[in-house]
């Protein structure tokens, strides 16, 4: 398909509208940690598991931290002091802080304590806590060369991988589904999460059976869906890559997660939790820099989150709010390290049926973010807002979906089923999505070599329009600034503050010798300390 004819020269204007206002963002959070970068922070040093009231101990060491009010340090120092100091392991002071038994202690100096031994205190603690950065780091390297060797030995599919949800809240159940899905031609294995479980302030431990309308987002089912993934990708000669939701109050420490156990794609959006789970804007700005960071280091492809404003705002009137958060997101995610080959910047099929010439305009806007991100890996919604319960209707709408999505070169391609708007699709419904996707795909696979947009036509003026308006609104937003363009209900129609939302009581100001020994690790170019 021949390309759109779009000003190149206004793509680069609004591109540099949404670097800077990423920038402003990102400086003014820089002064801040959380207690979930934190809890993060300690997993992936090594904490894991529950005290006897099923209280995660990465969050009854924060709680203790936040306590002796040494969080704003970072939770990294103390920490290793006191493994260095009483010669046990991470695990051990975990355990002993959350039996009572021990009380941390910072080892940072001041003015009025500068003794040789307090100086050799904070050393020893950041050797330490180097040491254990580094063999996480390593840990993560080695499964993201797993994940390219598997590839290199079963081979992947063609894009639009065809990406399919489960979500029985068993994870066993789900791992039958899951292999299934895989046999029958779905390429991205995403386990929806239990209902509500954004908004919970830890991270439940162990495999779970008992989540509603999703299953909860734990390690150890990251653990078992990776290896049931991996035995049936064997099987069938093509890697499965394994998705989960990276957002909430827990964003850091399901990236963290998700990396020790080699997920391949989280749903990771800089913006998501603010405006649809009501996540304080300031969380979830930190939160979100330093999730990526770790997904970029892993490997992982995240998966943005513009396809939802659609679901509460018009998807022909707000286009180009879509567009104007795509390039806001792109920006976010280079701050943390992550490629472009790694950015699955969202957007969907939502325009209402009734319209006329409907589908022309979607194609004008799969196409536009086609070009205007020409080597990020897309991630394409289907029809939801709009699907009314009857399934034949439905199933064609979801055939056109397929039908912009090849015809644009998506790259993931979230599967729609026809009872969207009855129940959570059961096996034969997955089992239909896949097969009228395969069937539009391998009819339709190599259309776009083959024909052309009209010069000055209808779809090429509607995406020159959205263009206009997302620059437009760049603009405006970098004359304000994120959060006041929040505020005013930008995008989706909903509105949000910088102090309002769940989750503030968790945002920390960093003091002046704070330390954590992951960025200098993950993030491209940055200085490590040595650990010897």
């Amino acid at each position: 398909m021949s390309h759109l004819t779009l000003d190149q020269a206004q793509i680069d204007r609004a591109r540099n509208m949404a670097r800077r206002i990423a920038h402003q963002v990102y400086d003014d959070m820089q002064r801040f940690t959380t207690t979930s970068v934190e809890r993060a922070t300690l997993r992936l040093m090594g904490v894991d598991g529950v005290d006897e009231n099923q209280v995660p101990l990465p969050n009854r060491l924060v709680s203790h931290l936040q306590a002796q009010g040494l969080l704003q340090q970072g939770a990294a120092l103390p920490v290793a002091a006191a493994m260095a100091e009483h010669g046990l392991s991470i695990q051990q002071v975990a355990q002993a802080v959350a039996a009572g038994q021990l009380s941390l202690q910072s080892p940072l100096t001041s003015s009025s304590h500068s003794s040789s031994a307090s100086r050799a205190n904070e050393a020893t603690a950041r050797r330490t806590a180097n040491e254990l950065a580094a063999r996480t780091c390593e840990r993560i390297a080695a499964n993201r060369a797993t994940r390219d060797a598997a590839i290199a030995r079963c081979g992947e599919a063609r894009a639009p991988w065809l990406y399919l949800i489960v979500a029985t809240g068993n994870i066993h159940e789900d791992i039958v589904q899951a292999r299934a899905a895989a046999e029958q031609g779905a390429d991205v294995i995403a386990v929806i999460r239990s209902t509500g479980q954004s908004l919970l302030d830890y991270v439940p431990y162990g495999a779970t059976t008992e989540g509603f309308g999703g299953t909860y987002a734990t390690q150890e089912n990251f653990r078992l869906m990776r290896a049931a993934l991996d035995e049936v990708g064997q099987k069938i000669g093509r890697y499965i890559r394994l998705t989960n939701y990276c957002s909430g109050l827990c964003m850091p420490e399901i990236a963290a997660m998700g990396a020790m156990e080699r997920l391949d794609m989280m749903l990771n959006d800089s913006m998501y939790g603010i405006i649809f789970r009501d996540i304080n804007m300031q969380r979830t700005f930190v939160d979100q820099f330093f999730s990526r960071m770790v997904n970029a280091y892993a490997g992982i492809i995240i998966n943005t989150g513009e396809d939802n404003y659609l679901t509460t705002a018009d998807a022909y009137d707000a286009a180009h709010t879509v567009l104007a958060s795509q390039l806001i997101n792109e920006q976010f995610a280079y701050l943390s390290g992550l490629q472009p080959d790694q950015m699955g910047l969202g957007h969907a099929f939502e325009i209402n049926p009734t319209l006329e010439n409907g589908f022309l305009w979607e194609l004008a806007h799969a196409q536009l973010v086609r070009q205007v991100f020409p080597e990020a890996c897309l991630k394409y919604m289907p029809p939801t807002k709009h699907m009314t319960g009857n399934i034949f209707k439905g199933h064609i709408q979801d055939a056109l979906f397929n039908v912009a999505s090849v015809l644009t070169q998506q790259n993931i391609h979230l599967l729609g089923m026809m009872t969207e708007a009855i129940h959570t699709p059961l096996m034969q419904d997955r089992f239909l999505a896949i097969q009228n996707a395969r069937y539009v795909f391998g009819n339709l696979r190599d259309l776009h070599e083959e024909i052309q947009f009209t010069p000055g036509g209808r779809i090429e003026q509607r995406a020159q329009q959205v263009l206009a308006e997302t620059e437009a609104l760049l603009g405006q937003i970098e004359q304000d600034g994120l959060p006041a363009a929040i505020a005013q209900g930008t995008f989706a129609d909903i509105s949000r503050t910088l102090t309002g939302g769940k989750g503030l009581d968790g945002v920390i100001p960093k003091a002046p010798g704070y330390f954590n020994p992951f960025p200098a690790r993950m993030l491209p170019g940055a200085k490590q300390e040595h650990t010897s």
